[in-house]
């Protein structure tokens, strides 16, 4: 998620921290969250107007909360045919209104949405299903044909149900369209009513270091992530939602639909991140004036943009990844537009801390959202800050494995360990330092993989820069940098980690130029590929080198 930059990373003053440090967020309160997700659209409806747009397509297509609802009663009564209630039915669908119609018709029959990643290959989607014993996926011809997934179809249908959203609409009977007129009347003579506490959706993690785990969260969890937005975040009846990130990721799913629509302001869905000149001109053409994006795409937006496209924007939120400080410029000189950076995770629904447009605090990720709180544990040889527990409405029921499919792994006592390392100012803001298992240890001293990146980033703002960890006889550890830059210098990282007072240990023993540092679909950097490329690629581990290689 996000980081300090290298130059600010000295400014921050920390309150010491024992075992027993805790923060909180404001007060929260829980009845607002005792529903289901779908019972909370019905809500909205009631709320803002069945006519209110609600989403628009790729393609223009606008769909008003009535449209919306209809559907999902028609197209939930069809697939529900042959299942259980409780039972998982994957989706493997691009960001856009057959998503968003798909989870909701799932959710509406009390079955629960698997929301599957279609770009984390056959191996890891095959897992993900057995976790949540999946054996029906929802998906689309088109989708297929345009994504050129034939083969992973091919390997799916092996021991998978596909069911075609196409083929589906064309064979509506009688039947789903009475429950889909009752429905819109009387919502709840057709809807089932699952406790908020049961279920509401199967996410996956990367499975960037073996198999992914399935992150439970339940229809209170989510719910609870979109009202602490609706208190934090101040969001206007005017403003328009724009979501290319994938539903398949958390930040995608409840920033990108379940807030706007809970909100009642209508989200752009886009199909994917990678469109920099779609994109920025969707903005344009939509006026949308909130986006949700991760660091590496709104920088290609900003560089993509031309005549002002992005001037709608009031703001952009920003996670999954730290915000540099020259995207941060970059927005605000070309377009006036300010980089809202948050934290979040999975296991929190995912928003777990966030910065206001109103009090906006570059290089922190804001205060932790209502209800939550958290405690630092210390950690040897780490002398700011500490280890991230969370407790709060919004953190995950818990985690499934394909190894024990269903069996659940609940928190203990409701904390989860994020892994993170942070720090906390005098104001209750945090600062992400970096991942536990992202830092080296060097000569005793714990030296943080993020920080070589930005020391990085901050010299050649232009390219992608991954570090990494490899044993070494001496220190214990040595740093390896992957670099796009060709012409990266080890002798000037020296010279900058000089001048900025940056401890010289977090200087890497050797660079390695890189035609380009492997991401997700998410936009993340895919670190467990980045330290497979290390160690493919290092030689002899003990040779210093002063200049980069280069690496087909």
């Amino acid at each position: 998620m996000a980081d300090t930059s290298a130059a600010s990373a000295v400014e921050l003053q920390p309150t010491a921290i024992s075992a027993d440090t805790h923060y909180y967020g404001a007060d929260f309160d829980l009845r607002r969250i005792r529903k289901s997700v779908f019972s909370a659209l019905v809500q909205a409806r009631r709320r803002f107007g069945g006519k209110r747009i609600a989403a628009i397509d790729a393609d223009g297509r606008e769909l008003s909360y009535d449209d919306i609802i209809k559907a999902a009663f028609a197209l939930g009564h069809a697939l529900k045919q042959g299942t259980e209630p409780g039972e998982a039915v994957g989706i493997l669908l691009p960001t856009g209104v057959g998503s968003i119609i798909s989870f909701y018709a799932i959710s509406a029959y009390g079955r629960i949405p698997a929301m599957l990643n279609f770009t984390a290959g056959e191996r890891a989607l095959k897992a993900a299903c057995q976790a949540c014993k999946c054996k029906r996926i929802v998906t689309a011809h088109r989708f297929i044909e345009l994504g050129e997934l034939q083969a992973l179809e091919a390997t799916l249908a092996e021991d998978h149900e596909m069911i075609y959203l196409e083929d589906v609409r064309e064979n509506l009977n009688l039947s789903d369209k009475i429950a889909a007129g009752i429905g819109m009347v009387f919502p709840w003579a057709v809807q089932a009513r699952p406790s908020p506490d049961a279920a509401g959706v199967y996410l996956f993690t990367s499975g960037t270091e073996g198999d992914p785990k399935g992150v439970v969260l339940s229809h209170a969890n989510l719910l609870a992530n979109v009202e602490q937005v609706r208190d934090h975040v101040k969001i206007l009846p005017t403003d328009k939602v724009f979501n290319p990130l994938p539903t398949f990721h958390c930040f995608g799913l409840t920033g990108g639909v379940l807030v706007p629509l809970g909100l009642g302001v209508p989200t752009i869905c886009h199909p994917t991140p990678l469109q920099a000149k779609t994109i920025v001109k969707r903005i344009a053409d939509t006026g949308s004036t909130i986006l949700f994006a991760t660091d590496t795409f709104i920088n290609q937006y900003a560089r993509a943009a031309t005549n002002g496209e992005l001037n709608s924007l009031r703001f952009a939120v920003c996670g999954a990844e730290r915000v540099k400080d020259e995207t941060r410029a970059t927005l605000r000189r070309k377009f006036n537009v300010q980089i809202v950076e948050g934290y979040g995770l999975t296991e929190a629904s995912p928003v777990l801390a966030v910065n206001q447009p109103q009090d906006n605090r570059p290089g922190t990720v804001g205060q932790l959202m209502g209800g939550c709180e958290a405690k630092l544990i210390p950690v040897e040889g780490i002398t700011e800050g500490g280890q991230l527990h969370i407790r709060g409405p919004n953190i995950m029921k818990g985690y499934i494995r394909p190894s024990a499919p269903l069996v659940l792994e609940a928190p203990v006592d409701g904390w989860h360990d994020t892994g993170d390392i942070v720090t906390v100012d005098e104001g209750g803001y945090l600062r992400i330092r970096g991942r536990v298992k992202r830092f080296a240890k060097l000569g005793g001293e714990m030296v943080s993989l993020a920080v070589v990146e930005n020391c990085a980033t901050s010299l050649w703002p232009d390219c992608m820069h991954a570090a990494a960890a490899l044993p070494d006889k001496r220190k214990g550890e040595q740093i390896i940098l992957l670099t796009e830059y060709a012409k990266a210098d080890r002798a000037d990282l020296i010279a900058f980690a000089r001048n900025h007072g940056i401890n010289e240990l977090s200087i890497p023993r050797k660079i390695i130029h890189v035609e380009a540092i492997p991401v997700l679909g998410t936009g993340k950097t895919d670190y467990g590929k980045v330290q497979r490329m290390v160690v493919e690629l290092m030689g002899e581990p003990e040779a210093p080198a002063a200049t980069p290689e280069t690496v087909a």
